[in-house]
């Protein structure tokens, strides 16, 4: 197989350059180690940020965004025993942004790449980049037990922080600077409507957050140690620890319930560079990683 560029990777960023690249004439491949289903199934971040939204404005990817997501003007900061403070971004930047699931984003995609005739190759196993030092570089992998190999011109590794992307660039040529907190981020997602704000809460406990993806499922969050387990967490103790953190009149208004995902999220702060070497370039985060209690969403 011959094409301009190869991606690696099928989740957001991957599916998104090549939707971008063949609005511009770029043929284009993306190899995704694996199944759709597995990449549709995944709970990541929620929050998209003003000029990510207007990309997929730009590029016929935000109808379902601007039907089903909520525009917000900011973030509300809660600590104990001080008053609360609003960071109102639209007021100082004249923006707004948008909570709109990531799980949705990459199903927009995965249906525009079907649409548009995308090649996107699901399953593909055992993903390995060559010469990536030369003009000629190629990719091999493996679908249903046949080698298969990508020859082109450049190589895009968007295949997070554990793809073969990054580790493909010489350790001699490549630099990491890496920050890891010392304690976790547990969240869950509920069937219950979300709260108006995004809401950081800071409390002597710890830190819990109050986010959404869409208007019947909310995504709550506290910080727990990084000993702790998903299963050392009932639902009662997350909605007790949950609650304690929030001041009183806005805890009264969180409609509890069961959850139906619950995950701890190490925290870490990751970069490397350079993100370019030769006919490879680095995005998302094969190139860096910020902590989700950064909030930066897309």
């Amino acid at each position: 197989m011959k094409t301009q560029v190869c991606i690696i990777g099928g989740g957001p960023s991957g599916l998104l350059l090549s939707h971008i690249l063949d609005a511009n004439g770029v043929d284009n491949v993306v190899l995704e180690r694996q199944s759709k289903n597995y990449v549709l199934g995944r709970i990541r971040a929620g929050v998209l940020e003003a000029g990510a939204a207007q990309l997929l404005r730009d590029y016929g990817l935000g109808e379902r965004m601007d039907r089903e997501g909520k525009a917000k003007n900011g973030t509300m900061i809660l600590w104990q025993d001080r008053p609360d403070f609003f960071i109102d971004v639209k007021r100082w930047t004249g923006q707004q942004m948008m909570a709109y699931g990531q799980t949705y984003i990459t199903e927009d995609l995965y249906a525009a790449r079907e649409r548009d005739g995308g090649a996107v190759v699901c399953d593909a196993k055992d993903v390995a980049l060559h010469d990536i030092e030369t003009d000629a570089p190629h990719v091999t992998y493996h679908k249903d037990g046949q080698g298969n190999r990508v020859d082109c011109r450049f190589i895009a590794g968007c295949d997070g922080f554990h793809g073969p992307s990054r580790q493909a660039i010489p350790a001699a040529h490549r630099q990491e600077y890496e920050r890891t907190y010392p304690f976790g981020w547990l969240g869950i997602m509920v069937e219950r409507p979300p709260l108006d704000d995004f809401i950081y809460a800071y409390h002597e406990d710890g830190m819990a957050m109050a986010a959404q993806r869409n208007p019947m499922l909310s995504r709550y969050y506290i910080q727990v140690p990084l000993t702790d387990t998903p299963e050392d967490w009932s639902d009662d103790r997350f909605w007790e620890a949950l609650l304690r953190r929030f001041p009183v009149d806005v805890a009264k208004t969180i409609q509890t319930g069961p959850s139906i995902e619950k995950s701890i999220a190490p925290l870490r702060s990751f970069v490397s560079e350079p993100m370019p070497h030769g006919s490879q370039f680095l995005a998302g985060d094969a190139g860096h990683i910020v902590p989700p209690t950064g909030a930066k969403g897309l």
